[in-house]
């Protein structure tokens, strides 16, 4: 599913974006919503800080009550940075203001200024992009785990803990399964590299087959790679 996430107070642009949106996303194979709101509030927040669909938000810088359109676009990226922002004004003076202070902005649309044809592209094009989503997920007896495979560096066995350990960008996570049934659960980015090891080959940086490890994008070696697994690494 594609949101559409609208936070705009004037009814009559809000129609107007919505009108837009249901035309341009008409033959869209996704499922589409369309939410609109007027100002900030608590199931807007709600809805930003729930990350399990697209979404993408069209706002409108100035808008009634204590939180901005730039407040709002804020608060999204302290928690999403995945999501595209579309900012809507009546004038181009918070042009700068918007670029300073919030991080990834898709466009920045005037509102009298070719608005239809300008916010068409944005959204043809927003669609046409690879939208990466997909999670790993576990649930326990002690733990219930959501993981985004793209965070996911690599996965290996414990031994003495008689576990599966998941490595992420940010953390590690065991799990209560094998090598094997944690590997059917992922998509094919993810190789056995290793008995014990399986490793996403989209973080991998370099395979050195004679030292028997790899490094990742971070710079981090981990010496768990068997020149058995050589051929299934190549074919991705």
């Amino acid at each position: 599913m594609i949101k559409f996430i609208v936070i705009e107070d004037d009814k009559h642009h809000q129609e107007k974006v919505k009108n837009l949106l249901r035309t341009v996303t008409f033959e869209s194979d996704e499922e589409i919503k369309i939410l609109v709101y007027q100002k900030f509030t608590s199931k807007l927040r709600e809805e930003i800080l729930d990350k399990s669909d697209r979404k993408i938000f069209v706002i409108d810088i100035e808008l009634e009550g204590n939180y901005s359109g730039v407040q709002i676009a804020k608060l999204i990226r302290e928690n999403d940075w995945e999501s595209e922002i579309i900012f809507m004004t009546n004038h181009d003076k918070m042009f700068e203001t918007v670029y300073r202070n919030v991080y990834k902005v898709f466009d920045f649309i005037e509102k009298f200024h070719s608005f239809d044809s300008r916010l068409e592209k944005d959204i043809k094009e927003i669609l046409k992009m690879n939208f990466d989503n997909k999670m790993f997920i576990y649930h326990g007896r002690n733990i219930d785990l959501h993981v985004f495979y793209k965070e996911i560096l690599y996965i290996y066995r414990d031994t003495e803990d008689r576990k599966v350990v998941i490595v992420t960008t940010k953390n590690k996570f065991s799990v209560g399964l094998s090598i094997q049934d944690t590997l059917d659960q992922l998509d094919n980015r993810f190789k056995l590299v290793h008995r014990a090891c399986i490793a996403n080959l989209d973080h991998v940086q370099k395979f050195n087959w004679k030292d028997k490890c790899f490094v990742l994008d971070n710079g981090t070696k981990v010496d768990m790679l068997s020149k058995k697994y050589k051929k299934e690494v190549e074919v991705k």
